[in-house]
């Protein structure tokens, strides 16, 4: 496991435990498809949320909000719809939120989080 994996495992925890401490339940964590990836399933009462997790420790080259292109959202929504139909969950109701995490300028917070819920359809 490379370096680069390793950071994002632990962003991705960080955000499933931001997200089970908010009340939604982890179902699956990097859902692979040929099409992309999903780094966290997960279950708000009856709705199914798919989580897309980015970092950004700096912001030359963007915000982590602005990392998620028009072509990484469609990868993620053709990946959930694979999920859906390979799991028979068609008629679940679901949404797409994503989970923004920077260094933190204040002391004693280790992150600054920022949750976006239904980021995109």
């Amino acid at each position: 496991m490379n370096n680069t994996t390793q950071q994002g495992a632990y962003y991705e925890e960080i955000a499933s435990r931001y997200l089970q401490k908010n009340g939604l339940i982890l179902l699956e964590r990097n859902f692979r498809h040929r099409t992309g990836e999903i780094d966290l399933i997960m279950q708000h009462n009856d709705t199914l949320v798919f989580v897309e997790v980015r970092f950004r420790k700096r912001h030359h080259f963007g915000s982590a909000e602005e990392s998620i292109t028009h072509r990484k959202q469609q990868n993620i929504i053709t990946t959930a719809n694979y999920f859906l139909m390979k799991n028979k969950l068609w008629d679940t109701p679901c949404r797409f939120d994503t989970i923004t995490i920077k260094p933190s300028k204040t002391p004693f917070k280790a992150h600054d989080i920022n949750w976006i819920t239904s980021a995109f359809n």
